[in-house]
């Protein structure tokens, strides 16, 4: 009977070999790695018992869900479509503000207004008048005070002009007034000096009848012929007028009164 055969280990580990030691502390290892189910569950009633004994929270951020991620852009948009709706509503109001501006400034500045020619006072002087039915006649001075008042907010200036004065229509006395300039929103006062007779005037009844009512009434009128200068640049022409009533008290040898319209 042949024996059996025997095929050698490719290692053979003797008793005293250290692998076959070294294999008996690994599983050991393994063993007290590996908790037992008693060992867990001890831990878990330990945790539940003790107040202070907390589950470890996780570290790791949560993933953001599909409606934060869609949320994200769309309050994006809605800042941005905010912060335009402020600068247009900005931009309304500046151009309000200038459109009000522009016409505040149209309307008061740029709006050009006739200045006023007036008689401000007047003096009588050397009165002299007959009353006599062939020889009716008058002569006396008048110191005239006249006053321009420009209301614009630009300079008048204004030409050569003349003053006259008339009994019923019929010239008696004239007023040179010279070129000069009314300043902006000022009264500009002229001073004038007109020598007055009847040379002029038929001897009639009306002039008989005047004079014998002790109220002599002339008439005072004229124009000035100029324009308002806005910034050195706008030019525009006015042409004011002047139409006065005065009443000479023959007897008083004053004033009584006047009117300008």
């Amino acid at each position: 009977m042949a024996s059996p055969l025997h095929i050698p280990h490719p290692y053979p580990i003797s008793p005293s070999s250290p692998l076959k030691q070294s294999t008996i502390p690994d599983k050991e290892k393994e063993k007290e790695k590996t908790p037992s189910f008693f060992a867990s569950k001890e831990l878990t009633t330990m945790a539940e018992n003790d107040p202070e004994v907390h589950p470890m929270e996780p570290t790791e951020a949560q993933p953001k869900t599909d409606v934060e991620s869609a949320s994200t852009p769309s309050e994006e948009l809605r800042r941005r479509k905010n912060k335009r709706m402020k600068c247009l509503a900005c931009v309304a109001v500046l151009a309000i503000l200038l459109t009000a501006v522009i016409l505040s400034f149209a309307l008061t500045v740029m709006h050009v207004k006739n200045p006023k020619f007036r008689l401000s006072s007047i003096e009588v002087e050397d009165l002299r008048f007959s009353s006599s039915a062939t020889s009716a006649s008058f002569s006396l001075k008048l110191d005239a005070e006249l006053a321009i008042k420009n209301t614009n907010f630009g300079h008048y200036n204004y030409e050569n002009s003349n003053i006259t004065l008339a009994y019923r229509g019929i010239k008696v006395g004239e007023a040179l007034i010279s070129e000069g300039r009314a300043k902006a929103r000022s009264t500009k006062e002229i001073e004038i000096t007109v020598d007055v007779n009847s040379s002029n005037v038929s001897s009639d009844s009306n002039l008989v009848g005047d004079l014998d009512s002790g109220i002599l009434s002339l008439n005072s009128y004229g124009d000035l012929s100029g324009k308002v200068h806005l910034l050195e640049v706008f030019k525009k022409k006015k042409s004011p007028q002047m139409n006065c009533t005065i009443n000479i008290d023959l007897v008083k040898n004053e004033i009584q009164d006047w009117n300008c319209n």
